[in-house]
């Protein structure tokens, strides 16, 4: 079982290097970037490991002073960044004298008690002034940085893990953690009372009433089950001041929590591209997935043939994800409702199980043999021989060589074989690729 990860957040004026100094941390490419299309005004999440340490990275947006409800919605959510956060890095420009602004975000971060970094970034620059200018803002632990040089990220990660607990697992218990995510009022409230069967989580009309996560724990054929509702994630310029708190965070915590994410979409606004993020970033986490379709009897004459009409439209939406059942539920009538545990059930017995090496070699060599990868002029991919290393989700490493030239199609096409083979709908599976000549260059330069 996973524990909740810390957090820290990124805060600081416009343009002084937050999303550099971010991006340097997390290497972008392996973070789970929770970011919409078209703004930068959005907070950003990364995951970053460090040493024994694996955190949360926010990057919020600048803050600029509150002329319209979207520039309030910044501060506000500078503010909720404070209070989710378990350690604050303030950035600042180095070449630029403390103003107004850097002194009420620095009284702000103060007043929290988190532990509080200040970071001088751009120190590259000949400009860049000296430290006693910046104690002003009576923030202790002074890091300078150039995120455009690498230089001062490592400082400034050995100064964030002394602030927080290295990451340990948990011992495992035989808990099944099931986390309802989606957009606000798509209802997911309601099913979580339903769900819990008792009136356990406080329903309102107010979109993102949910403020933190509600955590409900249920018996279910014998099994411990803990329902995790979250606040809703809403799109930029739809946050209503004071309500959005920082959901974004909370909701990606609970999946990092789970075992199985409950999907909820509203029937009457379908496929939305929010919905797709989600499902890519519940895929990304490894973890069981059933999409559901809520407030299935507010739909006006609704029949077989709605629902077979409606299917394929979703799940062409959600194609990268085939394997996710897709459920018509209604927590107004019930309908489904209970088939959602048995489902849960299901799928987590999946992901628990185990394969054969031979017999998933047999399949490997027959899918090779029946379909040989492209690759090269002379550099064809070679698939010596495949494992499964692990479960939860089952993850699978495949030895050979030139294995960088392996399509991503023809991955998808190994992942197929393996889950006819294999039952394992309802959760992703993960591979790997280890060429035998890259290690054995590797271990050559390393040990001349």
């Amino acid at each position: 079982m996973a524990s909740k990860l810390p957090t820290v957040a990124i805060i600081g004026q416009a343009n002084v290097g937050k999303s550099s100094l971010f991006n340097r941390m997390v290497r972008s490419q392996q973070a789970i970037v929770a970011r919409e299309a078209g703004t930068t005004r959005d907070s950003v999440l990364g995951k970053v490991e460090y040493k024994k340490h694996q955190f949360w990275l926010v990057d919020t947006a600048g803050l600029k002073s509150a002329e319209d409800e979207f520039e309030a919605t910044i501060q506000e959510q500078i503010s909720e960044a404070v209070e989710a956060a378990d350690v604050i890095l303030m950035v600042i420009d180095s070449t630029q004298y403390v103003s107004d602004s850097d002194r009420q975000i620095a009284k702000k971060a103060l007043r929290s008690k988190k532990p509080v970094i200040l970071i001088t970034n751009k120190a590259d620059l000949r400009e860049r002034l000296p430290d006693d200018e910046f104690k002003r803002l009576g923030i202790k632990t002074i890091i300078r940085t150039s995120a455009e040089h690498k230089s001062g990220i490592t400082d400034a990660l050995n100064e964030i893990v002394h602030h927080i607990p290295p990451r340990t697992e948990k011992p495992a218990d035989d808990v099944l953690r099931i986390a309802l995510i989606g957009r606000p009022n798509v209802g997911k409230s309601h099913l979580f009372n339903t769900l819990a069967g008792k009136q356990q989580a406080l329903v309102a009309n107010i979109a993102g009433t949910t403020r933190d996560v509600n955590r409900v724990r249920v018996r279910y054929q014998q099994r411990a089950i803990e329902l995790l509702d979250t606040a809703g994630m809403r799109k930029p310029g739809k946050q209503e001041v004071g309500i959005e708190k920082f959901s974004v965070l909370r909701t990606l915590q609970a999946i990092e929590e789970s075992d199985i994410c409950l999907l909820l979409m509203d029937v009457n606004e379908l496929n939305t591209q929010l919905d797709q993020r989600l499902a890519g970033i519940i895929d990304e986490a490894g973890k069981g997935m059933i999409i559901v379709v809520s407030k299935w009897d507010s739909v006006e004459g609704k029949d077989a043939y709605t629902r077979d009409a409606l299917a394929p439209q979703i799940s062409r939406s959600f194609k990268f994800t085939p394997w996710a059942p897709l459920v018509f539920t209604s927590s107004i009538t019930g309908q489904n409702v209970t088939k959602l545990f048995e489902l849960a059930l299901d799928i987590d017995s999946r992901r628990k199980q185990e394969t054969k090496t031979r017999i998933l070699n047999d399949l490997l060599q027959r899918a090779t043999q029946e379909h040989p990868p492209a690759g090269l002029k002379n550099t064809h991919p070679k698939l010596r021989y495949i494992v499964q290393t692990d479960t939860t989700p089952p993850w699978f490493v495949i030895h050979g060589s030139n294995l960088k030239h392996v399509h991503w199609s023809y991955k998808r096409y190994l992942e197929r074989i393996i889950r006819k083979a294999y039952n394992y709908a309802g959760t992703p599976i993960k591979f790997s690729f280890i060429d035998e000549k890259q290690v054995k260059a590797n271990r050559e330069k390393n040990n001349p």
